[in-house]
This record gives C-alpha cells, structure tokens and sequence, in this order.
C-alpha cells in the first residue's frame, strides 16, 4: 500500500512532467497553425474560402495550443515540492531508456531510412536493430548476441519481404 507521502511524490512528478507537456503540445500547436496559415490558398482557382487547404489543421493547431495552455495552466497551479528532482531521477530509469530508445530508432528509420533505401530495406534494417537491441542490450535478462543476431536477421528477412510482398505486389501500393 502506498503511503500519502508517495502519492504527493507522485502528483508532483506527474505535475511537472505535465507542465513540460503543455509547453511541447502548445510549441506543436503553435507550428502547425503557422504553417496550416502559410499554405497556398488557391484564390486563382476559386477555390471558397471554407474549402481551403489548412483549414482543418489550422483549427487543430489552435486546439492543441488551446489544450497545451490549459494543461500547463493546470499544472502550473498544483503545488509540487520535489517534482524536478523526481522528474530528472526518472529519466535514469530503464523504462525510459527503453522509451527513448524507441523514440530514437522509429526517428532513424522516418527521417534517415525511409527515403535513403527501399521501404522494404529500411524495415529490415529497423526490425534488426529493434530487436538486437531490446534482447541483448535494453533488457533484464540479456541473451547471447549471436543468437538475437540470427533470430533478428530471419525475423528481418521474413518481415520486410513479407512487407515488400503484401503491398508492393498483392495490394500494389507504391512503397518509398
């Protein structure tokens, strides 16, 4: 059972941890209503001005910094003593690793990988480093590095031409 100190711990964790949320949701927000504004109109087309493109996502722009100041409002108000330093000590955490490694490698394969080689290579490589890596390096129980090696490749292999078999030849969707 949790004691009432763990819970105003957590709370305050969670408050500044929301805090910097609102400021990542209300910066997102802020770039895609500016950049939803600076898209073409198509005024020489005639184009009525409830049809323009950028006018749904300049509306979730708005929402989205609306509900990021709203969030960061929020959080500002709660009183958390203790919410940094229990904030930056969870950082440290093998979960997180975990999660930033995720972030990390879905970023490398998006901007780097994809657009750089074939669809199918790219997700044969991303299926080979995700899976070496949460065997063999992010883990509790590791195991051997050959053996994620070769279960790895056979899992690539069969993961990307499956991949490159299902869209590019049975549903013939052009892949990058």
């Amino acid at each position: 059972m949790k004691s009432s100190t763990d819970d105003s711990t957590d709370l305050a964790i969670r408050a500044r941890a929301d805090l910097i949320t609102a400021v990542v949701l209300i910066a997102l927000g802020l770039l895609v209503t500016y950049l939803s504004w600076t898209m073409p109109r198509l005024e020489a087309r005639r184009i009525h001005p409830a049809t323009i493109p950028g006018l749904v996502p300049i509306m979730l722009g708005v929402l989205l910094t609306l509900c990021g100041g709203l969030l960061g409002l929020r959080s500002w108000r709660i009183e958390a003593p203790g919410g940094w330093q229990g904030l930056v000590a969870l950082f440290g955490t093998q979960q997180t690793r975990r999660v930033l490694a995720v972030l990390a490698l879905a970023l490398v394969y998006t901007l780097v990988l994809v657009g750089w080689l074939p669809f199918w290579a790219a997700s044969m490589i991303f299926i080979f480093g995700f899976i070496v890596l949460f065997e063999v390096y992010l883990t509790d129980t590791p195991v051997a590095l050959w053996r994620s090696v070769l279960w790895a490749l056979a899992i690539a292999l069969a993961g990307g031409g499956g991949i490159y078999l299902a869209f590019a030849r049975i549903f013939l969707v052009r892949l990058p």
